[in-house]
């Protein structure tokens, strides 16, 4: 609607500046006076009061100056028709040449065709067929024009001047193009004082660095900043970044988008999405806020993760690409979730560390520890999960019993998605229970060992290997009480574990 809206005012300051209808309806109108000409001829068969002038003529009519080489000089009619050479002085700012010229006095309006270039002290116009209103100081064009100015040059099918405040409106292919970038519009309003413009249908701005599009906005060209709207989206090789409304500072190489942001990735197949996103290109770091969720994309589980706060830094030097998502972070895949203060994201070796009370979920069993690291694949299959200082692994058998696992450092590996094997590094600790091929149960196991290793099958411990300062008991179930069958520190965390995408909203 905005669009149309426009293009009907357009339309119809044309209209009306090609019709006259000016100020002076209620005024009187001033006679174009001759002032010279070397030859002076009459001509009944043109007009009764037509006079044909040759040589250096000259025109006024107030305080606008005319010359050609020749003319046709209808004095009743208050106008004339200029051949050749012809030069408009409109007033200390603006003047106009072309090869002909049909002018009206009564009016003031001037029609210039062939080679018309007007100057002012802004800008210079060229075109073949020109219309200006000396009464309004306005200016346009239907069939092409170019506007230079000191840092861009300027194209459209259509344009419309004023002369007084230095605005123009521009309409189909219009085309600016500025050392730094060129840009393209469907309709354009560009001050030539201000040297900014304004959109008002669909625009790109293409640079070396990047790409700009959106349906509404303005660019101020002379400062390099901008606002864009509708659509808007800003690109380069690697990231895309979009939302409602965009900001860019070309100089500081910086951009911010707000309401409904998506920044993709490329290279990594990741996209953030907020509600407000800032972006630093030198830097190449990016930072999104309000319900910010990063997606990296696979074909057969894609990884979710929220946070507060995430911010994604390129490190060209180190070739290292890392996500840092802060407060409140939790993640969801079918097979993983996890949460945690903080968690941060290397997609170099596809490796998430997860700092400050990290907890991970994978199947029935549970990681604890002062630090974590998850190695993952390239298609965000999970390889192995490192606990570091206050290690614990808890796995849920029935509603009462929980395998538990404990140790200053555990390192566990995956298999197809599923835990396999642990390795138990300093103080380990271990407790299960022992089930018969009819899963009866046949008793408790308690282990001690500085360093053991537990292998599962079908997420359940199927043996234990244990290797210096050993001890091992199985008890009877009726031999341990309920309250010693849990390690100390054991805990079972179950109203926080993400059951689905939208549950990472839910601290």
């Amino acid at each position: 609607m905005r669009k149309e809206l426009v293009f009907f005012w357009v339309i119809l300051f044309g209209w009306l500046f090609q019709y006259g209808l000016t100020a002076q309806e209620t005024g009187e109108t001033t006679r174009v006076d001759l002032i010279r000409a070397d030859e002076i001829r009459f001509d009944r068969k043109i007009a009764p009061d037509a006079r044909r002038l040759i040589g250096d003529v000259k025109f006024q009519q107030e305080e606008a100056i005319m010359l050609c080489d020749s003319a046709w000089h209808f004095t009743d009619q208050n106008r004339f028709n200029a051949y050749g050479n012809v030069f408009i002085l409109v007033n200390d700012s603006v003047e106009i040449y072309g090869d002909k010229l049909y002018y009206s006095g009564n009016d003031r309006l001037a029609e210039l065709h062939g080679n018309v270039k007007m100057v002012d002290n802004q800008m210079t116009l060229t075109t073949d067929h020109l219309f200006y209103n000396l009464e309004t100081n306005t200016a346009n064009y239907t069939d092409g024009g170019k506007i230079v100015d000191a840092e861009n040059t300027l194209t459209s099918v259509w344009g419309f001047y004023y002369a007084d405040d230095k605005n123009f409106f521009f309409k189909d292919s219009v085309v600016l193009l500025n050392p730094d970038y060129v840009m393209d519009s469907d309709t354009l309003r560009y001050n030539t004082l201000s040297e900014v413009a304004y959109f008002f249908g669909p625009t790109t701005i293409v640079s070396d660095e990047n790409t700009i599009f959106c349906k509404n906005g303005w660019y101020d060209t002379q400062n390099d900043i901008a606002r864009f709207s509708i659509d808007a989206y800003f690109t380069n090789d690697e990231q895309y970044l979009s939302g409602d409304s965009l900001f860019y500072d070309r100089n500081k190489a910086y951009g911010k988008a707000t309401r409904n942001v998506l920044l993709k990735d490329s290279v990594q197949q990741t996209f953030v999405t907020g509600h407000f996103a800032e972006y630093f290109e030198k830097e190449h770091l990016s930072e999104v806020t309000q319900e910010a969720v990063l997606t990296s994309i696979a074909q057969e589980d894609s990884l979710f993760l929220h946070a507060d706060t995430l911010r994604s830094i390129n490190d060209e030097e180190n070739d290292k690409r890392l996500l840092f998502a802060w407060y409140k972070a939790k993640f969801f895949k079918s097979d993983l979730q996890g949460m945690a203060d903080s968690i941060v994201y290397n997609f170099s070796d596809s490796t998430i560390y997860l700092y400050n009370e990290p907890i991970i979920w994978s199947e029935n069993h549970q990681l604890t520890a002062n630090r974590i690291e998850v190695k993952t694949t390239e298609e965000n299959r999970v390889e192995s999960i490192h606990l570091f200082d206050a290690a614990f692994i808890v796995s849920k058998g029935d509603s009462v019993s929980f395998d538990q696992i404990k140790g200053r450092k555990i390192v566990g590996y995956f298999n197809e998605n599923q835990l396999h094997k642990i390795d138990v590094f300093g103080n380990g600790e271990a407790l299960y229970y022992v089930k018969d091929e009819d899963e009866e149960l046949i008793g408790i196991n308690k282990s001690l060992s500085s360093d053991m290793t537990i292998y599962f099958e079908e997420n359940q411990v199927s043996s234990i290997v244990l290797y210096t300062n050993s001890d091992a008991n199985l008890f009877p179930p009726a031999e341990i009480p309920d309250d010693q069958r849990f390690l100390q520190h054991f805990r079972w965390v179950t109203d926080r574990r993400p059951a689905k995408k939208e549950d990472i909203f839910v601290w």
